[in-house]
């Protein structure tokens, strides 16, 4: 709760491409980013495990993610990316029907490709330990299984309350000062991208659609 306010999601052009994303007032990135292009991005605190912090670092890792989804080949881009004095994160990335989970864990960059039309749960290992994680996939599990039909409507709820859990459920508010303030979504569908961003804290919604760019180049 010590951080300032992120701004509203809005849109941005950037490198030839039209991106939008909430924006971190302070260090001017994000933790989610969409572009016309099809790609999303979201960045989390921390790889596999939790880290000691050894501060200062050379660059927000929000900023790290608008240069990555702003290039013309994410996945090659985070390849060559010099990431020393980085701290380390996860980002999963949506490019062109294809899903990746990129990782830097402080010394060496991890790349997975996984199936596009699976079901996928991601938590900051900077925020939840190992038990809490595997409690929070398993309660994943039991919302995929249990809706034969799942709708942008449907995940977005799941997301959005505490699943009476304040300390570790998927709106958190704990003792320590960190809250949730915010759930962010990306539909991708029917060459369009449906981005909608929940402020918790204003109890505001924003809704924007963005047409997803017709291109020759294969994006990778």
């Amino acid at each position: 709760i010590q951080r300032p306010t992120a701004v509203a999601p809005e849109f941005q052009q950037l490198a030839n491409k039209k991106i939008i994303f909430p924006k971190d007032p302070k260090a001017g990135g994000t933790w989610f980013a969409a572009s016309d292009a099809g790609v999303i991005a979201v960045l989390l605190n921390g790889a596999f495990i939790r880290h000691v912090a050894k501060p200062p670092y050379r660059k927000s890792r929000g900023l790290i993610l608008l240069e990555i989804i702003e290039s013309e080949n994410p996945v090659s881009f985070f390849n060559e990316l010099d990431l020393i004095n980085i701290e380390p994160f996860t980002i999963v990335l949506y490019s062109v029907k294809n899903l990746y989970e990129l990782r830097w864990d402080g010394s060496k960059k991890y790349e997975k490709v996984l199936d596009s039309a699976g079901s996928y749960i991601w938590s900051s290992s900077t925020l939840y330990s190992e038990e809490v994680i595997e409690k929070r996939r398993v309660l994943f599990e039991k919302f995929i299984h249990s809706h034969e039909v799942k709708t942008a409507e449907t995940i977005r709820h799941f997301h959005g309350y505490n699943h009476g859990d304040e300390q570790n459920g998927f709106v958190i508010n704990r003792q320590t000062g960190i809250k949730t303030f915010s759930i962010t979504q990306a539909v991708v569908q029917s060459g369009n991208v449906s981005f909608v961003h929940d402020d918790l804290l204003k109890n505001q919604q924003y809704k924007e659609n963005m047409l997803i760019k017709k291109s020759k180049k294969k994006y990778k």
